[in-house]
């Protein structure tokens, strides 16, 4: 049950949650505890949609959908944390596997939110094509909210690295109250998002106090030099985001079938053959009628 509690915290406050890992607070007991409580709802979902074939695709599917997403964390984890931290970041290889395991479980919640009209679907339509593309579409849908939240929260933790660098950049001997301040709790205070969800609202009027001088000489130098850095991070990021879909995409055809094909054996994997993404200009064509 405890599981299921740091998860709710997830879904509950998403802001804070992601703050307790940019301070490392008990990030391997969160990890672990969305990856149990995120199993268990993959594995639900994997089960309804492997139902469509036999106990056997069902079993099968529950163990296959879990082990897909962890996979595809795997292989997409260590290209993240080296240009992350190329580019700024002091978080710890642990700290990144807690933020993926963050958009892992909010994906596995929302899949399981959608059990109901995928078991309802499975019931009273029976045509494995719909089928197919219906739950294409609802993976496509829960991934990309997934990742977008998964987006703005490493965005936020590389403006607050942009601003402790700009700190950290300009000479102390001219600034004598500057470290100190951005070392201290005015920094934890910026957690307001504005109505669009983007930033932090207090970020881009966030300044020292006026008691800190700082020479415009090396404030304007060190400003353009962390925002080129910041905005580089930031498209690095977008990157491998498309880069995460692609593999997932494709490592999901690979350990192909989940669902069970009707009138055939099972199979525990299928060949390999072709891409995921033609496969689904193949089912949407068969589907029309074409």
């Amino acid at each position: 049950m405890k599981h299921f509690t740091v998860l709710l915290s997830l879904l509950r406050d998403r802001p804070d949650f992601i703050d307790d890992i940019r301070r490392n607070v008990k990030v391997e007991r969160k990890s672990v505890s969305l990856l149990i409580s995120s199993c268990f709802f993959f594995a639900i979902y994997g089960a309804i949609i492997g139902s469509s074939s036999s106990w056997m695709q069902m079993i099968a599917s529950a163990i296959k959908l879990p082990a897909l997403y962890l996979l595809t964390l795997a292989i997409c984890l260590p290209t993240l944390f080296f240009f992350d931290v190329l580019f700024g970041s002091r978080l710890r290889f642990s700290q990144y596997v807690a933020l993926l395991m963050t958009t892992m479980a909010t994906i596995s919640v929302l899949l399981f939110s959608f059990a109901p009209i995928t078991l309802f679907f499975l019931i009273s339509v029976h045509d494995y094509t719909f089928f197919q593309l219906l739950n294409v579409g609802i993976f496509g849908l829960t991934g990309l909210v997934g990742t977008r939240l998964f987006y703005h929260g490493m965005r936020s933790l590389a403006e607050r690295d942009a601003l402790r660098l700009q700190s950290e950049g300009l000479p102390k001997g001219e600034l004598p109250d500057y470290d100190p301040y951005y070392k201290s709790d005015e920094l934890d205070k910026i957690d307001d998002f504005d109505e669009a969800g983007d930033r932090p609202a207090k970020f881009r009027d966030f300044a020292p106090p006026d008691d800190v001088l700082v020479t415009t000489k090396h404030s304007s130098l060190s400003t353009k030099n962390n925002s080129d850095l910041l905005n580089t991070r930031l498209k690095l990021l977008r990157f491998w985001l498309v880069l995460y879909a692609l593999v997932g995409s494709q490592l999901g055809w690979t350990l192909r079938p989940f669902f069970g094909a009707p009138g055939q054996a099972f199979q525990l994997f299928r060949q390999i053959e072709g891409n995921f993404y033609s496969a689904v200009f193949n089912m949407i064509l068969n589907f029309l009628g074409f």
